[in-house]
């Protein structure tokens, strides 16, 4: 437990009184304490004891911990500590001393990782459903290297094949006046395209690439599907594979697949999974400890067969990860919304960032589970109000960067010199759930959690501040800690979402 971490740290003491992990919760009446836990309950079986006995032997020997105020033993057997205000004094000089640090390097062993988003095909600009494979794809990769990874960020196109054909040919038919093919591509770009000679794929790649800079994602490579498909013999001649049917099979059901995988068919064509193998062969040779795919919905199926290819690469089955995340809706004033003025069934997002601004953009595509369909009210997403959630968390940024403009070289003491207000503790301790916040985002690949806490840490803000005056009152050395360190939470939050942090709003 990282020694930046107060609530880990009082949690790791307890533990260690214990015996067993420990977990700690904030009770929602603050008449049962500043934290509470159940492990009496969970020890009194093994223990032969009834709950209230070991919750009141174990409440004595935490009451002699350093900066436990009060110990209760309630209900069936639950303990509910209350710290006092040094201790939370201390947590909050531990926090200012960290700065945007707090909460981070939480990797017991850092790893290198790479996390391949987007991948989109470059047939067209990237839409608003890729956009979320970008959002999540790049807040899972921040948190890693927050936690102290190293992440590298891949993009993987097809740059060949029936597709790009069809691409290509449908740029060529505008160039000479005529409609594309039936099942080609349509649209203004498509005809922009066509107003430049040469191959339409990398200056479509390159209109990609500065939306999705745009966007906030900066990609440390492009990998191309025909220098893959170039590796294939090589990657399918350490796979276990046999033939059956005129087909050859790789043997994955061997390491964990419901059913074996053809990678060569009975005409001779290499299949996708093929080019898959050769592929995380390539990834693994680059020297990464874990690759993270973030795919659409249309994937669900893959962990298994992905996991079981590193396993027959050699490598641990858990060393692969695929992040499947669900579809975009976007609508206005309860219908379905259609922003894009190139192309009446898609929405690009360039003009979805023209209608709502990158910041909002982000918010909205992160504030779910990746497992739930979004949907996006684009009127609300567009309002720049307190109405509007990402808005109001960089209002509170905004707010205190002003008090610390007009503070000025003022000092700062996060040692309170008066017992504190209920705001005031309140929000001391919600600041210092941030590395614990952090921790399980990033174990459970999970960013949606940090917008749920920043909109926590912004209420308690403003409650604080509309209760208690800052500059110039008797505890202003104090209260100018406090605010300092909301700012850096709040930045450090926005950040990991890749969203800006204002000064003035």
């Amino acid at each position: 437990m990282p020694a930046g971490d107060p609530i880990g740290v009082l949690t790791a003491s307890l533990a260690e009184l214990a015996g067993v992990d420990v977990e700690l919760e904030r009770p929602a009446d603050p008449a049962h304490g500043d934290y509470a836990t159940n492990v009496a309950l969970r020890l009194a079986g093994g223990r032969r004891q009834p709950p209230r006995e070991v919750a009141a032997e174990l409440g004595g020997l935490a009451g002699e911990l350093d900066g436990i105020a009060t110990v209760e033993v309630a209900g069936p057997g639950f303990l509910n500590l209350t710290v006092d205000d040094a201790w939370l004094g201390r947590g909050l000089g531990t926090l200012l001393a960290a700065a945007r640090g707090f909460g981070g390097g939480s990797a017991a062993s850092p790893e290198r990782v790479q996390v391949e988003l987007v991948s989109a095909n470059p047939t067209g600009p990237i839409t608003v459903a890729a956009a979320r494979n970008g959002a999540y794809g790049d807040a899972v990769a921040r948190l890693l290297a927050f936690a102290g990874h190293v992440v590298e960020r891949e993009y993987y196109y097809n740059d060949a094949g029936a597709q790009m054909d069809r691409f290509r040919a449908s740029v060529d038919a505008i160039r000479r006046g005529e409609e594309p093919p039936e099942d080609g591509y349509r649209g203004a770009y498509v005809a922009e395209l066509a107003g430049d000679d040469g191959d339409p794929v990398p200056r479509m790649l390159e209109r990609i690439e500065a939306s999705l800079e745009r966007f906030r994602i900066h990609f440390d490579s492009f990998e191309r599907e025909s220098a893959v498909e170039a590796e294939i013999p090589a990657a399918l001649a350490v796979l276990d594979t046999y033939e059956s049917e005129g087909a050859v099979w790789a043997r994955t059901t061997a390491h964990g697949d419901d059913k074996d995988r053809v990678v060569v068919r009975s005409d001779g064509t290499t299949t996708y999974f093929a080019a898959d193998a050769a592929y995380m062969r390539r990834k693994f040779a680059r020297g990464f400890d874990r690759l993270v795919y973030v795919l659409g919905a249309d994937h669900h199926g893959y962990t298994a067969r992905l996991a079981a290819l590193a396993e027959m690469l050699g490598h641990p089955r858990d060393a692969v990860e695929a992040l499947v995340y669900q579809l975009v809706q976007l609508t206005r004033g309860g219908a379905s919304a259609k922003m894009s003025k190139r192309r009446g069934d898609v929405v690009f997002l360039d003009d979805f960032l023209d209608e709502i601004g990158v910041d909002a953009a982000r918010w909205y595509l992160l504030s779910r589970g990746h497992d739930q369909t979004i949907e996006i009210d684009v009127d609300l997403a567009a309002e720049r109000s307190q109405k509007n959630p990402v808005y109001y968390v960089q209002y509170a940024h905004a707010r205190i960067a002003g008090i610390l403009r007009k503070a000025g070289e003022a000092r700062l003491d996060p040692a309170p010199r008066s017992p504190l207000a209920t705001e005031e503790r309140d929000l001391v301790k919600r600041l210092l759930e941030l590395p614990d916040v952090v921790r399980e985002a990033t174990a459970r690949r999970a960013p949606h959690a940090i917008p749920t806490y920043a909109i926590r840490v912004a209420d308690d803000f403003h409650r604080f501040y509309h209760q208690h005056r800052v500059l110039e009152s008797d505890e202003e050395a104090f209260r100018l800690a406090l605010c300092t360190a909301t700012r850096d939470v709040v930045a450090t939050c926005l950040d990991l979402l890749g969203i800006d942090a204002p000064e003035r709003m």
